[in-house]
């Protein structure tokens, strides 16, 4: 209803929604299947509860980026919505902190093309392509390219049209069918959620050589793949809120934390839930295989299909909405000049992640995503006293028009 509500009012590039969807659109990706898998695999069913926990102190910050991201947007000088923690560093702690913005975008635009925004995504989707329907991978590849070219093209407004149509239409397609494993499996559901509670707080061993998985294993898992699925504190979800159509920058807080609730309390849980019930998350394989095993088993090779599309959904998904990020943050450093090549290197890179072997890569994503982390969290604590007095302030406003229409 606040989504709703929040559409078309105010300042801004598209509506509340649409940069809801931009968001999920990078934030929900192949952690929410691969990730949620590998957690399970080595930390136990208790990582999934760490999971939880990552996601509850996640919407706090979320909110926090969200609100800050609307109160220190600006417009570029193209006239279009500029915001994100380059932009509320800059202006709500000051100019002497302005190195601290650049660092921050430098670090976005590394993550947005060498990171989690391309190389894991690709290698995904043409994986997945190639293991489900037998396509080859130079195919998918050249296909994936030029549909990225296209929609890139057209910038913030048909990335945001393609993700608001695309995001409902596939976090409810993997609900649904997860959903049905779990009606499956529904006499198994105290005990598995017995495993998972038992497994947080007294370890629970893990499958496929992982003996003894300790609580810390557990914790370390959940919390990190947490983290990694729904990227709060990343800074990467205020870019996108900055565009959203509202008057009110709490009001956009409040919709940026639900990014988080969608992307971990409802989808990671969906995927952790079918793993225990199955049992999958004992077998002898991991990651995507992991849960392709449980979708096989309950829906036969229409499950394997359907969790292939999903998968590739996810990824597709994640490449629109870390283009837009990394352009952001290129705009910021660089000016409008910039962008052209950005775009064009971001597709280069597509084009040649189906060939890339992922191990330097994934070294080189950690590597970046801590380094955009570390200055959006020095702004969230540095700023923390804007935040509270802005959320003061819009619950006393509301709060006044409750008693006005009383």
């Amino acid at each position: 209803a606040l989504i709703l509500r929040a559409k078309n009012r105010g300042e801004g590039d598209v509506s509340s929604f649409k940069a809801l969807c931009v968001a999920l659109a990078a934030t929900i990706g192949t952690g929410n299947i691969v990730g949620v898998a590998t957690a399970v695999k080595v930390g136990g069913p208790g990582a999934i509860f760490w999971m939880w926990m990552a996601a509850f102190f996640g919407m706090a910050t979320k909110y926090a980026e969200g609100l800050l991201a609307v109160k220190y947007r600006t417009t570029d000088e193209r006239g279009d919505i500029a915001g994100g923690p380059m932009y509320y560093i800059r202006h709500g702690m000051g100019e002497k902190y302005r190195p601290l913005a650049g660092f921050f975008a430098c670090a976005a635009v590394l993550v947005a093309f060498f990171g989690i925004g391309t190389f894991p995504q690709v290698n995904a989707i043409v994986d997945s392509a190639e293991l489900s329907f037998g396509v080859p991978r130079l195919v998918t590849d050249i296909a994936l390219t030029v549909l990225i070219a296209a929609i890139t093209i057209g910038g913030l407004q048909s990335i945001a049209e393609v993700a608001s149509r695309i995001i409902p239409f596939m976090a409810v397609l993997y609900i649904v069918i997860s959903v049905g494993i779990i009606v499956m499996h529904i006499d198994g559901i105290p005990a598995a959620i017995g495993l998972i509670l038992d497994g947080a707080f007294t370890g629970t061993a893990a499958a496929g050589g992982f003996a003894g998985s300790t609580i810390m294993m557990a914790m370390q898992n959940g919390i990190a793949r947490g983290v990694f699925s729904n990227e709060s504190g990343l800074g990467s979800a205020p870019i996108a809120a900055a565009a959203a159509k509202t008057k009110e920058p709490a009001e956009q807080g409040l919709i940026s934390m639900t990014g988080t609730f969608i992307d971990t309390i409802i989808i990671c849980t969906m995927t952790g839930l079918v793993l225990v019930l199955t049992g999958a998350w004992q077998s002898d394989t991991a990651g995507a295989a992991m849960t392709g095993a449980a979708f096989t088993g309950a829906y036969g090779h229409i499950g394997g299909a359907l969790l292939t599309v999903s998968l590739a959904l996810f990824a597709f998904t994640t490449i629109l909405g870390w283009n837009y990020y990394g352009e952001r943050a290129i705009l910021y450093l660089a000016g409008v000049r910039a962008i052209l090549p950005y775009r064009l290197v971001f597709i280069a890179l597509i084009a040649c992640g189906a060939f890339l072997k992922l191990e330097a890569i994934w070294v080189l994503a950690d590597i970046v995503n801590g380094l955009m982390a570390i200055p959006n969290l020095i702004a969230l604590i540095a700023l923390s006293g804007v935040v509270v007095h802005e959320t003061h302030r819009y619950f006393e406003k509301l709060e006044r028009g409750r008693r006005f229409m009383k």
